[in-house]
């Protein structure tokens, strides 16, 4: 829930309104501008003059689903799943495969639904989750980022880590000698987005015949995601950067609207692009909410001010104006008649009205709850399993 805000000269942007971006003629141009803007110069960054070694090679990390393939991110969903399906409707135990493990739960910004869905994850595979938040470590701070992946990386068997930089997680996978994980960066959201397709999966594919029964495991995924039409209307943040490196990939298509100035970055844009293409899936861009709106299956919209952003709240409130989610947005912008609504949380009023929100159409808490068994799903690949395979 972090926006990457990018405000250069209109010029960059002049190509944004209203393309499908499989056209490599669509391409934004890259500035030395948007190019300078892109250097991370803090402090926990390492001199590029040190001569450290990396972590050895084949290590297996979760940092974005940029770097994954479909078949790996559909592995991973099939997998959350099946733990759902085993742990609430089989009472199964996992046969503790981290008994005796430990998971670093590295967090330099407050968490509600990831916290939660860690430490009961890593509790149900038989590990210990250690909490270690920003006042308790020195992450970057009095300590490079460097020295503290490879101190701690030599205590605990996995790193999950919420950081500010994107930077600073690609660091700590750098110089880390066990799995790390990508709570949240500036830049990609990526165990959120996996909540987000899991729960798109349960609600257009096949239902149960009761409440107390599921049926999700029994399809698999690429048989109902494909095809979808997700709306976004809002930030150009980590949420969207993380669907729009994921839904392309998957055959799912994305329509995004954001107020002038809130695009997401353009290295992103050219990465979706060249997967939209690949897939023939539509990625269009437009700064009108009722042009994406268009034809939606699904809305999706996110918090307007992020942690770090709260002397932006009357700048961004006035930003933002005419993207406030209604059931009237929805007419007037011709969403399908059945659309459905998610949103990450925590939610504020001014993103979404209380009619949607607390709306029939609204998965918003079944979408939080499968944060656990989507984390529970990548602790597993990663600790146990070894691989996304």
């Amino acid at each position: 829930m972090i926006s990457t805000q990018f405000r250069h000269s209109s010029s960059i942007i002049r190509p944004f309104i209203n393309y499908t971006l499989h056209h490599p003629s669509n391409l934004f141009p890259i500035t030395s501008s948007f190019l300078k803007s892109n250097k991370f110069s803090t402090t926990s960054h390492t001199r590029s003059d040190i001569n450290v070694a990396p972590a050895p090679p084949g290590i297996p990390h979760y940092l974005t689903h940029a770097d994954l393939s479909a078949k790996e991110i559909y592995n991973l969903l099939t997998l959350a799943i099946q733990h759902k399906y085993n742990v609430k409707y089989l009472n199964k135990s996992s046969g503790a495969p981290l008994a005796g493990k430990t998971l670093a739960v590295m967090f330099s910004k407050r968490s509600t639904r990831t916290r939660v869905a860690t430490e009961s994850a890593v509790a149900y595979l038989g590990g210990q989750p250690m909490f270690l938040g920003s006042q308790d470590i020195q992450l970057g701070v009095n300590e490079s980022l460097l020295d503290t992946a490879k101190v701690v990386s030599s205590m605990v068997d996995g790193i999950m880590a919420r950081v500010g930089s994107h930077s600073d997680i690609e660091t700590l996978a750098k110089y880390s000698t066990v799995p790390v994980i990508n709570a949240l960066s500036a830049k990609y959201h990526p165990t959120q987005i996996l909540a987000d397709l899991m729960t798109l999966h349960e609600i257009y594919g096949p239902q149960p015949s009761s409440s107390s029964s599921y049926v999700a495991h029994q399809t698999h995924p690429s048989k109902t995601l494909p095809g979808l039409r997700v709306a976004w209307v809002g930030d150009g943040n980590n949420i969207l950067h993380s669907m729009m490196a994921t839904f392309p990939k998957l055959g799912v298509h994305l329509n995004v609207a954001t107020p002038r100035g809130y695009e997401p970055d353009e290295e992103i844009v050219r990465y979706a692009q060249t997967e939209a293409g690949k897939t023939n899936t539509d990625l269009n861009f437009s700064f009108d909410p009722k042009d994406a709106i268009k034809n939606a299956d699904v809305i999706v919209t996110d918090t307007w001010i992020s942690m770090g952003q709260e002397e932006e709240k009357a700048q961004r409130i006035k930003d933002f104006a005419g993207y406030r989610v209604t059931s009237q947005m929805a007419k007037e912008g011709g969403a399908k008649s059945d659309w459905k609504f998610l949103h990450c949380l925590p939610r504020k009023q001014e993103e979404v009205s209380d009619e949607v929100f607390y709306s029939p159409r609204s998965f918003v808490f079944q979408e939080a709850e499968n944060r656990k068994w989507t984390i529970l799903a990548v602790i597993d690949a990663l600790m146990v399993k070894k691989s996304f395979d």
